[in-house]
């Protein structure tokens, strides 16, 4: 279950690295590594079978896949990058609350 997370905690890394590299935004560059810390603690916390890990990923996913939508919907989903975090976004926040339904039943 955390490898979802170390996935893209590295994926959120590399992203925010290349927004910054190539077009200089440091706003990619903070939210990346940002993401990336989370994801990564995420992960772990999971890997160790810790308390919170799986709320975390699942808020992590959850702050992606509104990142991406609202970035979609300024580009009026034209723009491959805003795509991509709302696709990341959406699978990863469909599989954590599978996982978390799992765990604690709600449905």
């Amino acid at each position: 279950m955390e490898h979802p997370a170390f996935t893209l905690s590295g994926l959120c890394a590399v992203g925010g690295f290349m927004g910054y590299f190539r077009k200089g935004s440091l706003p990619s560059l903070i939210a990346g590594s940002s993401m990336a810390i989370l994801y990564g603690t995420a992960g772990y916390l999971l890997k160790q079978n810790a308390d919170w890990g799986l709320e975390l990923a699942l808020g992590s996913s959850t702050a992606l896949l509104f990142a991406g939508l609202s970035r979609s919907a300024k580009t009026q989903f034209k723009k491959p990058v805003p795509l991509v975090l709302l696709g990341l976004g959406g699978l990863s926040s469909l599989y954590y609350t599978k996982k978390y339904n799992e765990f604690y039943p709600f449905f």
